[in-house]
This record gives C-alpha cells, structure tokens and sequence, in this order.
C-alpha cells in the first residue's frame, strides 16, 4: 500500500495555522500590545501579633469592618457602639475582641462589653470628640451624692462599662488622648453643667484589665474603676500638663482585689488617688478599697502627690502596699486626706522602697482637708487613721521632711516610720518636720523627727512592717493571646 501524499497548498496552509496558534500562545503570555496578561491572584496578606492578658479570644474583628474612618475628622461613635454589639453575641462561645488599626479615630463616648477585648495599635489614636451630643450624660455616683465639677450628672466616659465580667482594655502601647484643652476651658470659666468626663471608667464590674496603653490630655480622671474588683492596671503612661486641673492618673475607688505596675504618670493632680466614696454619701454607700498592690510607679506631679489617700475615702481605705516607687519633682510622695465628716477608716498602710528626688513634703498627712459634698455631712463622723507604715525611703532636694496634722481628741496613730534618709534642699524649711495630733515611732530616720515620732533604736531591728503574703491578685493566670486579620 502506498504512501497518501500531501499537496503542496494543504501543506502551506497547515504550515500557516500551525505559525498562528503558536504565536497566540506566545503573546498570551507576554506583554505585546493588544493583549492582555492574565493577573495571578496576590495572596493574601494578614496582621498578627500576640498579646498579654488574663483572658483570651475566640473571635476578632477591625473596628474597619463596622464604617470605622480613621482620618481624625470622621466620628467613629457609631462605628464603635456597632461593632461591640455585634461582638458581644460572643459574650458566651469564648469572647470577642476588637482590634483598632493604625489611623486617628474621632469619637465620642461608648461602652464595653463582658468577655471583650479592645486592642489598640501602635500607631492607632483613638480622639475624643468636642462635640458635647456625643457624650451621654450619667446620673452622679451614689457614693459621691453629686458630681465633682457640678451638682448635676456627669458626663459618661470615653470607654465605659457597667456590670460587665472579664474585660479588657490594652494595646501595643496604642493612644487614647482625650483633647482636654476644651474641657478644661470649660471648667475655669465654670461652664460646665456636669461634671467632666474621664478616659477611661469601669464600674460594677469583675476581672479587668487595662493596660500598654499611653493616654493623654484626660479632660479629668485617667482610669478610674469603681465599684468593682480583681483588676490590673499595667504598663501605663499617663501625659497631662502639670496645671491641667484634676487630672489624676489612676483612681481606683470602692474597688478590691487590685493591681497596679509599670507605670510612667506626669500629672496636674494626683498620679494614683485611692477614693471610696464622700462624707455621708460615701458612708452610707459603705464600699471601702482595699487590698490594692501598687508597684513600679514613677511620678511627676508639681502639684500633688504621689499616691493620696483620700480625700473622698468614707467607704474607708485598707491594706495597701506600695513599693518601688519613684517621684521627681513631685508635692509629696503619700499624703492622706481626710477630714470631719468623712467618717470610715485609713488603715493597714505599707510602702516600702521609695526614692524621692526634689520634692516639697516627703510625708503629708492633712486632717483638715475640707471640700464636702454639701453642709448636710455629718460633723461627729471622725475618720480612724492608724497603722501607717514607711520604709526603706531615700530623698533628696526635699523642702522639708514631713507635714502630719490629725485631728484634735482623734490623733492619727500607728504610724511607723523606718530606714529614712531625706536630704533637705539648701533654702529647706528651718523645722523640717510639723507633727500636730499624731502618734508613733520611727527607726533610722534622719533628719531627726519630731518629738511625736520618737526614735526606738534598735528596739525594732526588722523595720516598720510589710506584708509577705501575695493578695489574690498576685495569683492571676497571665494568658499568652493571638489576633490574626485580613489587611
């Protein structure tokens, strides 16, 4: 059988489609003009990191996923107060959190959720809003009786939350800065028709956790859980100008069972002021703070103090332990204040290991404080003010050592003062230490104290007393946490 033969045109014209597919093939894959190049998907890219907390969680979302606008001129209310709505439908199949990207964030007042997280990015800014319809206005605390500012209500918080369990406000040192500029004309030039609000306000609730935060420029109050318990405060800086007004750092009041370290404060008031309630108000509410570990402090507060107890401590103020504590440029490094009409109790106090450079009081307790709620305090209820302990302190540059002023037929006793060196400044106070109405002893204390505090020896070889058990706190379970998103 013989060979089928081609003819020479057939031979041409597959010749031809074969040169024509082969060309399409090549240009399908090239950039030649015309045609177009078939994209590869990109792959997808996510944002992760890991975190510190007492809890972690099972589900997380961007406050992006809710209309959140970060370009500091968009309100981002809405945005927020969706968002944990939507994330507390976790509440029970392990929790929620909420991560804030970089960006500036507006926004007015919203609140938490239980078994919720709000993370904050490095570079995110979370600014509070001017626009007064934003911030809701609250009925005044019923331990306080009255607002601070005014007699009315008060303004809700920037991050608040009531009755909640397990919630945690943190971030990778993000910022929430409170714009206080506005509020703080409003207050001097008495504008106000509540009281101002304050960054961040917990109250009625368990197991918090607020921390790796900077804050900045509070209208008022920092951080302020009240009401509540089981709570750390970590890792915390707190920026105000020295003569903004009232803008302590962290007020725990009527809370138990609290923790606070690591943490930088330059203030216009107190950098921590434990509270519990004021005169009658406070007295009949009848929530003390107690057990709080304060650890790792450093203050700068021209003004004020270090750590204040009181003046509004008419739950009554117990076991707190203080140590490690640095102040510069500081009005003192713990004053009590307190009064008649504030009734309840300041007791079973410890500080240990403060270093102290330039300040004007070391020691300051005040008797006379003053500042009621209204005239209807009750003038037979005297405070108790006993079992003070300081030791282990280093000063230098002190204007003078010691201010302690009790109360008349009601002397503040128990105060033990041990291992203290103040240096006085050169244009120091010529009677370095005021004792009126006090009771106690002192051991290694130079320069030497009043005639009120007289020198044991070597009678107390181990030093006024500090506790060595850990307070519940101490023993919380620290969970390493995930977030994982689309970006």
């Amino acid at each position: 059988m013989g060979l089928l033969r081609r003819n020479p045109i057939e031979t041409q014209v597959m010749k031809s489609v074969f040169i024509v597919v082969v060309v399409a093939l090549i240009l399908r894959g090239g950039d030649s003009r015309g045609v177009t190049k078939a994209k590869p998907k990109a792959p997808k890219k996510f944002e992760s990191f890991e975190y510190s907390a007492m809890n972690c969680r099972a589900h997380s979302a961007s406050l992006t996923e809710f209309g959140g606008v970060g370009d500091g001129k968009t309100s981002n209310t809405k945005a927020f107060q969706t968002a944990i709505s939507k994330l507390s439908q976790y509440a029970t199949d392990g929790g929620a959190q909420l991560f804030v990207p970089a960006g500036k964030w507006l926004t007015g007042s919203f609140s938490l959720t239980s078994h919720f997280t709000l993370y904050l990015h490095k570079d995110a800014v979370l600014l509070a809003s001017q626009d007064l319809n934003e911030w809701p206005v609250l009925k005044a605390l019923p331990s306080y009786g009255r607002g601070r500012d005014a007699a009315a209500g008060r303004y809700s918080s920037l991050i608040f939350g009531t009755n909640l369990t397990d919630v945690i406000v943190t971030g990778e040192n993000g910022t929430i800065d409170g714009q206080g500029e506005f509020w703080w004309q409003q207050f001097h030039k008495k504008k106000l028709k509540y009281t101002r609000p304050y960054l961040i306000e917990i109250m009625f609730s368990s197991d918090i956790q607020i921390s790796n935060l900077t804050l900045l420029n509070s209208p008022s109050w920092n951080v302020h859980p009240v009401y509540s318990s089981n709570i750390i405060v970590q890792g915390i800086t707190i920026i105000a100008p020295i003569s903004s007004p009232n803008t302590d750092g962290i007020n725990p009041d009527s809370c138990t069972n609290t923790k606070i370290e690591d943490c930088y404060i330059v203030s216009g008031d107190d950098c921590v002021a434990v509270k519990s309630g004021w005169d009658e108000y406070g007295i009949s509410f009848g929530m003390p703070t107690k057990q709080l570990v304060i650890r790792r402090l450093t203050c700068i507060s021209p003004y004020s103090a270090t750590i204040a107890l009181g003046s509004e401590m008419s739950g009554g103020i117990q076991d707190v332990r203080a140590e490690d504590i640095v102040a510069i440029n500081t009005e003192s490094a713990v004053r009590i204040k307190t009064a008649v009409g504030r009734g309840a109790y300041v007791k079973d106090i410890y500080v240990r290991r403060m270093t102290l450079h330039t300040m004007k009081w070391a020691f300051w307790m005040t008797g006379n404080y003053g500042s009621h709620a209204d005239g209807n305090y009750d003038k037979n209820a005297f405070p108790e003010i006993t079992g003070i302990n300081y030791r282990d302190v280093v000063a230098e540059n002190v204007t003078m050592a010691a201010r302690l002023e009790g109360i008349a037929d009601h002397p503040f006793t128990g105060i033990c003062m041990s291992n203290v060196t103040i240096g006085l400044a050169k244009k120091a106070k010529k009677q370095p230490w005021t004792c009126t109405d006090i009771q106690g002893i002192t051991s290694g204390v130079t320069p030497t104290p009043c005639g009120l505090l007289p020198d044991q020896g070597t009678d107390k070889p181990g030093g006024c007393d500090f506790p060595t058990d850990d307070l519940p706190i101490d023993m919380v379970e620290i969970k390493k946490c995930t977030y994982t998103s689309n970006v």
